[in-house]
Order: structure tokens, then sequence, then C-alpha cells
């Protein structure tokens, strides 16, 4: 089973703030669907409590949900518990428990410490670098891509309101398979 990061930062490493993303792209977040569908998602308690926030703003119940189309595996270390969510204290066990399930490509979708911690077992990484240096308070550790090889490389231009404010930051998409 490959084992993939997928994360939006901007300048220096900024990952979030009040356990959301500072930003707002609409094409990444399709972008990350379509990686994404069909596979286990692996993520911390807080990431995914940001994710059911997210979802019961844009629910007529207001209730949150976990992403469709994915298995949202959670990584805790206490007790916590969701319906349609399987949770782990320990990530060998979230890692057989998608490879008894026949996954081809696990993701690990944040949130900061569980980047950091499970780096070591990433294999490619879907990394959005988006144009962003405003406030934040959650960080991606700083990654050293010499061990790494550029196989994608999509960029994508600002898009500016009527005003000439930045509507959405300029980014760019790039994917890393681990050299050999």
């Amino acid at each position: 089973m490959k084992i993939s990061m997928i994360v939006a930062y901007g300048k220096n490493w900024k990952i979030g703030i009040n356990n959301q993303m500072p930003w707002h792209i609409p094409e990444d977040f399709k972008n990350f669907k379509a990686i994404t569908s069909g596979h286990h998602i692996l993520m911390g308690r807080k990431t995914f409590e940001s994710i059911l926030s997210v979802s019961a703003k844009h629910s007529s119940s207001g209730v949150g949900k976990p992403l469709p189309n994915r298995t949202s595996l959670v990584l805790t270390r206490g007790e916590f518990k969701h319906d349609d969510v399987y949770t782990f204290s320990d990530v060998q066990e979230a890692f057989n428990f998608a490879r008894a399930n026949a996954e081809e490509e696990l993701f690990i979708i944040g949130g900061a410490n569980i980047y950091e911690t499970l780096f070591p077992y990433v294999d490619k990484m879907y990394l959005s670098e988006v144009d962003y240096d405003g406030e934040a308070d959650a960080y991606l550790k700083e990654i050293d891509f010499s061990t790494w090889d550029l196989t994608e490389q999509k960029d994508y231009d600002a898009i500016l309101n009527e005003d000439g404010s930045v509507k959405t930051p300029a980014w760019k998409f790039k994917v890393w398979i681990k050299k050999d």
C-alpha cells in the first residue's frame, strides 16, 4: 500500500488558523476530492472536527458529516467516536485496517502533528503551494525536497475581485515521489 500525504500550505509552511484553512480555493478542493475519492483518508481528531464544522455550515440539517466517498480514519490519543468513522490510537493499526480493506493508496490529510509524525512513512506527496502570507497558527514542518522527485506541476493564477483585491490566491499544485 502506498502512503501519500496531501496538503495545501502557504508561505513559511502555514497550513491553518483556528483549525481551519486560511484560504478558500475551490479548484484545490475539487482537486483534493478527485484525488482522495474512493480511498481511505487518515487524519487527527482536530482535522476531523474541522471537516465536521465546515460540513455542518453547508448542510440543511446543520449536522456535519465525514467526507463522502472516502473511508475516514481518525488518529486520537483519547476516547473519540463518531458514526461512519474508524478511530485508532496506534498508527500501525490504522495502516493495517486500510491494508486489510484492500487500500492501494492511503492519504494522510492532516493536521500539523499528524503530518510531522507520519512523514517518515510517506511515499508520495500531493502539495498545493499557496501564495498566502497572512495569519496562521498551524505549520507544516519544512520539507527537504532533495530526497524527492517532482513528477507533476501545474500553476494557477490568482483570481481577483472587481475592486482588485485577491479572491483566490495564486497557487501551484505539485506531485512528489520519494527517490529510491
